[in-house]
C-alpha cells in the first residue's frame, strides 16, 4: 500500500462509487459493522489524519491508500483536491472510500463532498461513525443529556469559516443557561480563551467544563474544571487538540474518585 494519485489511464473503465465512512473516535471497536464491510471493500482509500492504523488494518492489502490530512493549524490537503480525487478515482472504476474521523455529517465536511459528488454524476453513499463529542462524555461516564440537568445538546464548531462571523457565543450561552442544555465543542483550543470569556456572558463562572484528548484511544486524557477556569486548565495540563469541550451540568456526574486526574503527558 502507498499513497498515489488514481491513475488517469483508466478513465475509460465504467463509473464506480464513493462511500463516505466515519471511522469513529478512534478505538477500531467502535466501527459500525457496516464501516468494516465497505473499508475491506475499498480499491482506494482517501483517509484523514485523525483515522488510526488501527481502522486502516480493515483495509485490502490491495487498497491504494491516499493520506489526505486537514488538521487545524497544520499544512491540509485543499478540499478542492480531495474532492477532485473522488471524482476521478470513481471515474476510473475504484471503489472509493472516503474514511474521516468522527462521523462524516458532524465537521466532516461531508456535505459538501456529497453535493460535489453527486454534481459530478458520482453514486455516493454515507456511513456514520460515533462522533468524538460523544466519546468523550462516554469515556467519563457521563451523559450529553440528563432529565435532571440537560434537556437537549448542541455541537458546535470553536473554529470559523475564514471571512465569517463563526459562532455567537453570548446567544449560544445565553440558550444554554435558558434550555438547560450541554455544549459539546469541537476544534475550540485554540481560541478557548475568547469561547470562555463570551460564554461566561451567559453562564456562571462554577460552570462544569471537561476537556477530552484523543477520545477512546490509548492516549486519552482529560482534566475536569470549571467555565472560569478553562483557559487555565488547559495551559496547565498542556491539554491540546484534538480535544472536545463539554459545558454543562452532565458534566457534575464526573465521579473524581473512580477517574484520574489528566493522565500523564505522551512524550
Amino acid at each position: 500500500m502507498n499513497d498515489e494519485t488514481p491513475n488517469p489511464s483508466r478513465a475509460l473503465l465504467a463509473p464506480g462509487k464513493c462511500t463516505l465512512v466515519g471511522a469513529g473516535p478512534g478505538d477500531p471497536d467502535l466501527l459500525t459493522l457496516k464501516a468494516v464491510k465497505a473499508i475491506q471493500a475499498a480499491t482506494v482509500l482517501l483517509v484523514d489524519d485523525l483515522v488510526s492504523d488501527a481502522v486502516l488494518a480493515y483495509a485490502s492489502p490491495a487498497a491504494r491508500i491516499v493520506r489526505v490530512g486537514k488538521r487545524g493549524g497544520c499544512k491540509s490537503t485543499p478540499q478542492a483536491f480531495i474532492e477532485k480525487l473522488m471524482v476521478l478515482a470513481a471515474r476510473e472504476g475504484e471503489n472509493v472510500v472516503r474514511l474521516k474521523g468522527g462521523d462524516p455529517f458532524i465537521f466532516g465536511r461531508g456535505g459538501e463532498e456529497v453535493e460535489h459528488l453527486q454534481a459530478a454524476g458520482i453514486d455516493v453513499t454515507v456511513i456514520n461513525g460515533i462522533t468524538s463529542g460523544l466519546a468523550a462524555v462516554t469515556a467519563l461516564g457521563v451523559p450529553l443529556t440528563h432529565r435532571e440537568h440537560a434537556h437537549g445538546v448542541v455541537f458546535v464548531t470553536g473554529h470559523a469559516k475564514p471571512g465569517s462571523d463563526g459562532t455567537h457565543w453570548q446567544a449560544l450561552a445565553a440558550a444554554a443557561r435558558d434550555a438547560r442544555l450541554t455544549l459539546v465543542i469541537y476544534m475550540g483550543v485554540t481560541g478557548a480563551a475568547r469561547i470562555q470569556q463570551a460564554l461566561l456572558t451567559g453562564l456562571p463562572a462554577s460552570t462544569p467544563v471537561a476537556v477530552v484528548q484523543h477520545a477512546s484511544l490509548p492516549t486519552q486524557r482529560h482534566a475536569v474544571t470549571t467555565l472560569g477556569a478553562l483557559a487555565d486548565t488547559l495551559a496547565h495540563e498542556q491539554l491540546q487538540s484534538p480535544s472536545v469541550i463539554v459545558v454543562g451540568d452532565v458534566i457534575r456526574g464526573v465521579a473524581a474518585a473512580r477517574l484520574p486526574r489528566a493522565a500523564a503527558r505522551s512524550a
